[in-house]
């Protein structure tokens, strides 16, 4: 059977696939919520504790304990006004059943622990149906898709850009629509509905229209791309960087382009509208640590971690691309990073980790946090901020590995709270709705994340591709700080 490709190299076109074997049998359920709460331990919340296991869709619009979306890697995941989760397509594989994009869309009340399949088709591979732009209808709907970049805005509705997936005509390709949800109904806002693919002179169809550095235009858009990076600002812009995708040019590659979409306009803000430059990927400028720039610039990567801060700053940690110097270890990519980045008053401050691709991690001790410690390597983690501000990370794609520790972030400093140390670790599951100190996701990247608003952080599924056995998760996980 013909899996989707993972982005591994990026360097010549940008969007790669990758195949993803199957495993595992049968055994979805629901699952309630804990029952007291208990300190620095994960619970399995619902779901199945095997791989690739199909959804329970129920009737759309009715909770059940026993519904629960099928598994997948790379959905994109909101939290609502009301503290619910959503979450969007993402690539699915479901023994028995098959595999393929989805566009469901669902709603988890934590309250209640029950999943709610909201819209979208229970069958995968679904086209688009665009409807007229920036006019919401009950009828419309993205087409099927993974890898896209998602927002919440301060009104908490739901934004959706870009992705590889299914546009309007169900054709296949990469893509850069841009969707609000609010009020229950979609609105296809900005971008085509027209998938941009390989063209036979070997330049990619779907390339951005820049415009002029720093000026919002109607005609600009982001070109086609996949694993970008996302924030929203306190004026509720959203802001766009990176990702495996397609430059000005029509060229495919991983890119360091930092976008803002402002009313009903993108503006280009920063970094290269050219994927790569004489065959070599954008380069990171890092200048000197902690001090910021206007000429320093994360390299062009795809699948980085990102929150915003108390000050309104954005920050980047880590993804899979280019450092300062081109280089990608003595072997062949991923090319993954662990340097931190700040983004403030229009420049970017190098502030932490090498700037080197493939270097390893400092752990330190487990629950102190240290000046030395940095998580090692990778792309795709999933990732939480907290009423506090800390930032938090779980996992991710290493070099040829998945991870399953959780880190902190705060004062300036990284502490390993959780997981292992080891790469590729299976799950220890327990007890479904019982926290327990032994308690511990698998290895995986490409997982769904919500914090809610009592500060536990909470995981769905994700792919474990390097473990045996391998595939996709569809385990719902909490952890209470």
């Amino acid at each position: 059977m013909a899996y989707r490709l993972k982005l591994f190299a990026l360097i010549i076109v940008g969007i790669v696939l990758v195949t993803f074997p199957g495993c595992g049998g049968m055994n979805s359920s629901g699952g309630t919520p804990s029952p007291t709460p208990i300190h620095n331990e994960w619970t399995w919340e619902s779901g199945a504790s095997t791989l690739n296991q199909a959804g329970v869709y129920g009737t759309q619009g009715v909770p059940s304990p026993s519904d629960t979306p099928g598994a997948r890697v790379s959905p994109c995941s909101w939290t609502d006004v009301a503290g619910n989760f959503w979450l969007f397509g993402g690539y699915a594989t479901e023994t028995y059943v098959g595999e393929g994009d989805r566009n469901d869309l669902w709603k988890f009340t934590p309250a209640s622990g029950e999943w709610t399949w909201m819209g979208g088709s229970n069958t995968f591979e679904q086209p688009g149906t665009y409807g007229t732009r920036a006019t919401p209808a009950t009828g419309n709907v993205p087409g099927a898709r993974f890898e896209a970049a998602c927002w919440t805005d301060l009104s908490g509705n739901f934004w959706l850009f870009g992705g590889s997936g299914i546009d309007s005509a169900g054709t296949r390709g990469e893509l850069n629509d841009l969707w609000r949800y609010a009020g229950g109904e979609w609105t296809w806002m900005n971008g085509s509905n027209v998938a941009g693919k390989l063209g036979i002179a070997g330049a990619w169809q779907g390339a951005g229209v820049y415009g002029i550095k720093g000026v919002a235009d109607p005609a600009n858009a982001p070109g086609v791309r996949g694993w970008a990076s996302t924030w929203t600002d306190r004026s509720g812009s959203l802001w766009l960087f990176g990702g495996g995708g397609v430059d000005s040019k029509g060229t495919g590659g991983p890119l360091n382009d930092l976008w803002k979409y402002s009313a009903g306009e993108w503006t280009w803000m920063a970094g290269s509208n050219i994927a790569d430059q004489n065959g070599q990927p954008q380069l990171g400028v890092y200048g000197t640590l902690g001090v910021s720039s206007p000429s320093n610039t994360p390299g062009a990567r795809f699948g980085a971690a990102t929150w915003t801060d108390a000050n309104g700053d954005f920050w980047l940690f880590a993804g899979d691309g280019a450092d300062a110097y081109g280089r990608c270890g003595d072997t062949a990519p991923p090319c993954n990073l662990n340097d931190l980045w700040r983004y403030g008053n229009g420049e970017w401050t190098w502030m932490g980790g090498p700037d080197v691709n493939n270097q390893p991690g400092v752990y330190g001790t487990q629950g102190a946090a240290g000046a030395d410690n940095i998580p090692p390597p990778r792309n795709n983690a999933t990732s939480w901020i907290d009423a506090a501000g800390n930032f938090w990370l779980f996992g991710g794609s290493g070099w040829s590995w998945d991870y399953n520790d959780l880190w902190k972030y705060s004062g300036g400093k990284w502490t390993w709270v959780s997981g292992s140390n080891q790469t590729s670790q299976t799950g220890i599951y327990g007890t479904q709705g019982t926290p327990a100190a032994g308690n511990i996701p698998g290895a995986r990247w490409g997982d769904a994340g919500w914090i809610d608003e009592s500060g536990n952080l909470w995981l769905f599924g994700g792919i474990s591709l390097w473990d045996s056995p391998n595939g996709k998760f569809n385990d719902l996980w909490k952890y209470q700080p």
